[in-house]
């Protein structure tokens, strides 16, 4: 069920020759059309002036690189570039919006959906000149993320946004919410009830989340400077994770039902103080091109979230992400407190069973891992760890990827897996205080866990490597 919209008739790509545009977004755009589920004309927006064959040829290639071994339906590929438009010329000038124009009026669109692939420094005028054409009646505007880099410029696009489009028209696009395994976490603690008993802080003694990529900035070094670990994953996708992990389940199922108990659970978060974050940087992040000899931008952090709610009051939930660490992963884990240790000790009484664990898997190999007691061989009362283990790949089959999902829901106007501005807003709240006021980076060395220094973050315990 969705909140009611008018369903989408053009797709606008503003940045179709861009990166984003030809890795995620012609491949999205072909799936839902293989799948009969686009059917509206595609227009891009770009600088390169070329007309609608070099946009199609540009599409091809990227949707069948995309598909690798894949076999391409090539009548719907067909169907699809024969939908495809392009307006050219710079986002500063009348004239490339007196195109767009044109081209929608043509298609007869009333409610086109304008995908901002593009700098977030160009959002204002993109959406400006939108406006001076009178192009945001009736339309929906997909903006990506970073939405600002702190909480007043956050507040400034939201300002920016709403003079052209309402709340309900904007879509704030995080791709990590559109991923199967991210909504899987939800499921999974909502649809079995075995769960909820002991989803609080009478049974959860700690929650990790972690978010660990094998590689660097890859050539990126000029960009990363001006992000850093923080603003990039942490902000965003990490603080997303939290709240899918602790909120509550919502009271109806409507977008903002959803989205209210997400913003809840941010609500309810203590804002970072430095004593809660350890930085770290990869030695040789410095070497990148565009990266300052001296930099102080971390490539990884780790961090304690505290939320005074009280299902979650006391329970630490500790996060850490990082760049060229020892193994790419994303999970979720819940450490459940350990039983009492009578019946399980040696006779030295120095022996007590290990805790359970509940692993979200949320990576290419997502699942969920049980790790749970059984009686060890022998004839002593010994207690010894084992995995209960589902694979969702080899249990559901193939999923959709999360920017087919996306844009599918902008186009027929359903907000859940997007971000609204109170939930923008709380979450640059909650980091805000820790963006400048910090201690420097530690440095760790290129495949290992990060920086020795995080250890403090888990106050005495320990990290648990992720499942891989």
């Amino acid at each position: 069920m969705t909140d009611a919209q008018p369903r989408g008739d053009a797709l606008v790509l503003f940045g179709a020759t861009g990166d984003l545009a030809r890795k995620k977004l012609f491949p999205a755009v072909y799936a839902m059309e293989e799948r009969g589920a686009l059917g509206v004309p595609v227009i891009g927006v770009a600088r390169t002036r070329f007309g609608d064959a070099g946009l199609r040829e540009y599409a091809r290639t990227a949707i069948e690189a995309a598909a690798g071994d894949h076999k391409i339906d090539h009548a719907a590929l067909g169907s699809l570039l024969e939908r495809m438009h392009v307006a050219h010329g710079d986002y500063h000038e009348d004239s490339t919006f007196d195109q767009l124009a044109a081209l929608l009026e043509e298609c007869g669109a009333k409610h086109p959906v304008f995908y901002l692939a593009i700098p977030p420094t160009l959002f204002e005028v993109v959406i400006e000149g939108l406006a001076k054409r009178g192009l945001n009646n009736g339309a929906r505007v997909v903006v990506e993320k970073p939405f600002g880099r702190d909480l007043e410029s956050a507040r400034h696009l939201n300002e920016v946004l709403h003079a052209a489009f309402p709340e309900g028209s904007v879509f704030r696009i995080d791709h990590f919410l559109g991923k199967e395994q991210i909504e899987n976490l939800l499921v999974f603690r909502f649809a079995n009830s075995f769960l909820e008993p002991i989803w609080n802080r009478n049974y959860v003694s700690s929650v990790q989340v972690t978010m660990s990529e094998s590689f660097g900035v890859e050539g990126r070094g000029a960009f990363y400077e001006g992000v850093g670990c923080l603003r990039d994953v942490v902000q965003n996708h990490l603080l997303q994770v939290v709240g899918l992990l602790a909120m509550e389940p919502p009271v109806s199922p409507s977008a903002d039902s959803y989205r209210d108990e997400k913003v809840k659970v941010l609500k309810a978060m203590r804002s970072m103080r430095p004593e809660d974050l350890v930085r770290g940087q990869y030695v040789g992040y410095r070497d990148e091109s565009g990266v300052a000899v001296d930099s102080d931008v971390e490539t990884y952090a780790a961090i304690t979230v505290w939320i005074d709610s009280w299902r979650w009051a006391g329970v630490p939930f500790y996060i850490r992400a990082g760049k060229a660490m020892a193994a790419s992963a994303t999970e979720a884990l819940v450490e459940l407190l350990a039983p009492p240790r009578q019946l399980f000790a040696d006779a030295d009484g120095d022996r007590e069973p290990e805790r359970n664990l509940v692993r979200f898997r949320l990576g290419k190999h997502d699942g969920v891992t049980m790790e749970v007691q059984a009686k060890e061989p022998g004839p002593e009362m010994r207690s010894q760890q084992v995995r209960m283990q589902v694979d969702f790949d080899q249990s559901l089959g193939e999923r959709r990827e999360a920017y087919d999902r996306l844009l599918g829901d902008a186009l027929s106007g359903d907000l859940r897996r997007f971000a609204r501005q109170d939930n923008v807003e709380e979450e640059w709240r909650i980091v805000e205080p820790v963006l400048d006021k910090h201690e420097r980076v530690h440095p760790y060395f290129k495949g290992s866990w990060g920086p020795a220094e995080a250890d403090r973050i888990v106050r005495g315990d320990s990290w648990y490597l992720p499942q891989t």
